[in-house]
């Protein structure tokens, strides 16, 4: 099993792309409990609901790794709520960190927020860009500080699926 994680700033394509990549080489897909999690409580989350956030996404990948799928696609993983976690609340709790560094992902591909438009889904708090930018750079530091397998997507629509496309037949063709 090759497992694949797209990362980097809300609006940059994440959830389109896992859609693409699972559309053209199939597999399945995990999507962001966070959502689902949000959806479910209609309030805005608070530092108190990281772990269960972060659990409830483990639990999500855990389920979808029993499945052993030739090719794992998830659309988020415990960087997102750990970077997130720091965003909003200035913390994170220890233990997401140590999980994170305990799995293993074979590619991340990381998506620069530049060259698509930030799109409000009720759910987005950065229309900034420079914030974006700032959350893609710190996905950025964490994943090379970690040794972690990363390919860096950019452009527009057709340019992150080409790069993203051509990237994930080079993992599964080294397999």
């Amino acid at each position: 099993m090759k497992v694949i994680v797209l990362a980097g700033p809300e609006s940059s394509g994440k959830s389109w792309l896992s859609a693409e990549l699972q559309a053209h080489f199939g597999g399945l897909v995990v999507g962001e409990y966070v959502r689902y999690f949000i959806e479910s409580n209609l309030r805005d989350t608070c530092l108190e609901d990281i772990p269960a956030i972060a659990r409830g996404q483990l639990d999500w990948e855990d389920a979808a790794r029993a499945q052993a799928p030739k090719l794992l696609i998830l659309d988020t993983h415990l960087l997102s709520n750990l970077l997130w976690s720091r965003t909003l609340f200035g913390e994170c709790p220890a233990w997401i960190e140590q999980a994170l560094q305990a799995r293993h992902y074979d590619l991340h591909l990381l998506l620069r927020p530049e060259g698509v438009g930030w799109i409000d889904d009720g759910q987005r708090c950065q229309p900034e860009l420079g914030e974006r930018q700032t959350f893609f750079a710190a996905s950025l530091d964490w994943l090379l500080q970690h040794g972690q397998p990363v390919t860096v997507i950019e452009g527009d629509w057709q340019a992150r699926r080409e790069q993203a496309f051509a990237a994930v037949a080079r993992l599964l063709e080294s397999a």
